[in-house]
This record gives structure tokens, C-alpha cells and sequence, in this order.
């Protein structure tokens, strides 16, 4: 999987995600401390304000700003999402009043939501090798769990030498070294950028919601679109409800919460490994239905267990549980890429991309809240509905994998026929 990295351009942007996710991390650490500091008791209303503008700049926010952008080069708009960024990340100990907080962080997203996908866009141009995309897949996939890892370890040893505001400059040094980053890297100056003439005179309105329709028209696309649901509902269940689960159901102390969730990052990160090696003997069906299958299994018997079991039995079975959703999570998202690329012509990589990332984050608005007022009826309903969510989602993704699949064989079929009329 390194082998990849000794592609200069990769390395150089690959290392540039690094940094970007650090200090977005360290971002993360920073602003529950300032929203504590200036809320007190209130800081959960500051947050819970802080993500819903995160999800909202990158579902409506994403697509705006790809079709405003998209005859800039690709370059250009990672520097200039990045040099928002830290300039965002600079001010933000200076926010005196939680609705400046707000306004800033949603600043600050809205570039997120641009320098994401359009990041995600450059790669398979960059590596136009399948096998070497793949790798590159699952770097990024493990640079994600990593980072949820180690951003809060570096942000308390930082915390024991400096003030909470101070992490603000680290994630400003982040944002500062991955645009240093790319500006090193030789990518083509007019990457991801189209040169027909209907694409350059289309409105933009029309260029919006390009990406989003070229997955709801193209067969080989719409699965994807159940898959994401699928994700969501049931992972919704750890990364909302494992504090709860582990304080209140387990009785286990605060570190058990992070322990937990580093198990199901250990299965994502052990998936992430695993992938390349079997997309390179299977197709992503293979893998992606059944790891579907999964989360919905594992989602339904986490709600048995917290309804029949208690004591040792039911931490080894539930600790099982969350690494097998996350091996299954992993195993959906990341050979999505793949697909995308497979089925959008290279000028229309960043719209798809786009919209991917604007699709996935409407499935996790809709499961977030959803699993949090679950969570009022009880813990062992919450996984049962989530787990029902999901396996509506993963039945869709199953029927239209198999309409894709038809859809192939009857222009194969025509094909044939068209060749057999010429002869």
C-alpha cells in the first residue's frame, strides 16, 4: 500500500490531508473547551449549534460552491479553502459570544465542504491505476480513523504546556502546512475543469445540481445512494449512543467511552488494510452488499444484547459488536471512489464528488437526530429501529444493484445485435 507514496505528487497531498485532518481535529478539541468557556452549562446548545452549521455547509453548502468554483483550477481552490480556513481558525480565540462562534465555525465548514471533495476529486487523476486508486482509498480511510485517534492524545499534551485557545494556532499551522503542501505539488492546471462548450455555457443552477443528478440517472451510481443510509443508520448507534451505552448501561467509568470507540475504529482501520488486496480479486458488490448485511445484523443483535444480556457478557458481545460495524462501515465507504470513478467522465469528477459528499452528510443529518430521540424510547429500541432503517436501505441498494446489472446485460445485448446487423 506505501508503494503509492513514492508518487510525488500523492505523497505531497496525501501528506497534505495529514495536517489538514490534525488540525481540523485539534479544532474539534478547541471548540468544546471555548464553547464551555463562554456557555458553562449551556456549551451542549453552542455545540449542538456547531455541528448542525457543519452539516448544513456540507449538504447545501458543497454543491454552491463546486458549480461557483469549477472553472478554477483545481490548485487554486484547495490554497484558497485552506487560507480561509486558517485565517477562520486564527480569529476564533477571539470570539467573545457564542453567535460568533457560530457564524465563524459555518465560515470555516463552508470551506471544508469545498476543499473536501474537491480534494477527493484530484486523486483518481492523479493516479489513474485502479489498484494504486484503491491504496489510495484506504490511506485516506485510515488517515481518518487515525486522526480520531490522535488529534485528542496531541491535543492534551498540548493542553499541558499551553491555554485551550492556543490549539487554534496548531490547527491554523495545519491548515497553513497543507496549503504549503499542495502549492509543492505539480498537479495540471486544469484538472477536474471541463472544456466543452455546453459544459461552460450551462446555468448555474443547472451545474449545482449536475453532480446529484448523474447519481439519481446513472444506474451504476444509485446504489450508492442506499448504501450511504445504510452507514448511517447504523453507525449512527455507535457514535451516538456509545457514551450512554458504556456510562449508563455498562456502569464503566469515562476512559471505557474512548476505548470503545477506538475498538470500532480498529475495525475500520482493519478493513481499510484488508481492501485493497480483495478489490483487486472481486468487484465492489462482493464487498459492499454483504458489509451492508452486516451493519444491519450487527445493529439489530447490539439492540438483543442490550435486551437480554448484562454484566461481562454483555461488554465482550457489545465490544465485538462495534468492531464488527466498524469493519462493515469501512467496507461501504471506501470503495465508493471506485465506483464514482468508474461511471463519471474525468471532467465531471468533481461535481460527483461533490455530491457524494453532500448525499452521505444528508443521511447522517437525518440519523443523527434520529437516533438521538430513539434514544428516549430506550437503548435496545433505538438498535432495533436503526437496524430496521437500514435493512429497508440495504434491500433498495440490493434491488438496484441488480437493475444495474440488467441494464449491462441489455446493452451487451444490443451491442451484439448492432455488430451482428454490420456484418
Amino acid at each position: 500500500m506505501l508503494r503509492i507514496l513514492h508518487n510525488p505528487v500523492y505523497s505531497k497531498l496525501f501528506a497534505s490531508q495529514i495536517v489538514s485532518l490534525l488540525g481540523t481535529g485539534l479544532a474539534t478539541v478547541a471548540l468544546g473547551l471555548l464553547a464551555f468557556d463562554l456557555a458553562a452549562d449551556r456549551a451542549g446548545l453552542v455545540l449542538g449549534g456547531i455541528f448542525t452549521a457543519k452539516m448544513i455547509a456540507y449538504v447545501f453548502v458543497a454543491p454552491v460552491m463546486n458549480a461557483a468554483l469549477v472553472r478554477l483550477p483545481r490548485r487554486n481552490v484547495l490554497v484558497g479553502a485552506d487560507a480561509i480556513r486558517m485565517a477562520i481558525a486564527l480569529c476564533l480565540p477571539f470570539a467573545d459570544s457564542p453567535w460568533q462562534i457560530l457564524c465563524l465555525v459555518f465560515v470555516l465548514q463552508c470551506a471544508s465542504a469545498t476543499f473536501t471533495p474537491t480534494f477527493q476529486s484530484v486523486i483518481p487523476v492523479v493516479l489513474p491505476d485502479e489498484d494504486d486508486f484503491t491504496q489510495a482509498l484506504s490511506l485516506s480511510r485510515l488517515a481518518y480513523d487515525l486522526e480520531a485517534i490522535v488529534s485528542p492524545m496531541l491535543a492534551a499534551v498540548l493542553l499541558l504546556v499551553v491555554q485551550s485557545n492556543t490549539l487554534f494556532v496548531g490547527t491554523a499551522l495545519g491548515f497553513a502546512g497543507s496549503a504549503a503542501l499542495v502549492l509543492a505539488a505539480v498537479l495540471p492546471k486544469a484538472l477536474g475543469l471541463s472544456n466543452r462548450a455546453e459544459d461552460q455555457l450551462r446555468p448555474f443552477t443547472v451545474r449545482v445540481r449536475s453532480g446529484i443528478l448523474h447519481f439519481v440517472h446513472h444506474p451504476g451510481l444509485r446504489p450508492i445512494l442506499a448504501l450511504n443510509f445504510v452507514n448511517a443508520a447504523a453507525f449512527s448507534l455507535v457514535l451516538v449512543h456509545t457514551v450512554v451505552i458504556v456510562r449508563a448501561e455498562l456502569g464503566l467509568n469515562k476512559s471505557m467511552v474512548a476505548v470503545f470507540l477506538g475498538v470500532s475504529g480498529a475495525g475500520s482501520m482493519a478493513a481499510a488494510l484488508l481492501l485493497p488486496r480483495v478489490l483487486h480479486a472481486v468487484k465492489e458488490r462482493t464487498i459492499m452488499l454483504p458489509a451492508a448485511w452486516l451493519l444491519v445484523g450487527s445493529s439489530g443483535l447490539a439492540g438483543l444484547t442490550l435486551l437480554t444480556c448484562s454484566g461481562a457478557t454483555e461488554l465482550v458481545v457489545l465490544a465485538v459488536l462495534w468492531f464488527v460495524i466498524g469493519i462493515a462501515s469501512s467496507s461501504i465507504q471506501t470503495p465508493i471512489g471506485r465506483i464514482i470513478r468508474r461511471n463519471t467522465p474525468t471532467d465531471g469528477l468533481s461535481a460527483a464528488f461533490t455530491a457524494q459528499f453532500s448525499l452521505s452528510h444528508a443521511c447522517w443529518l437525518i440519523s443523527y437526530p434520529l437516533a438521538g430521540v430513539l434514544g428516549l424510547a430506550g437503548l435496545a429500541t433505538t438498535a432495533f429501529v436503526l437496524a430496521g432503517l437500514a435493512s429497508a436501505a440495504a434491500i433498495l441498494a440490493t434491488v438496484l444493484w441488480r437493475s444495474e446489472s440488467g441494464s449491462k446485460r441489455l446493452e451487451v445485448v444490443g451491442a451484439n445485435a448492432a455488430e451482428g446487423r454490420r456484418t
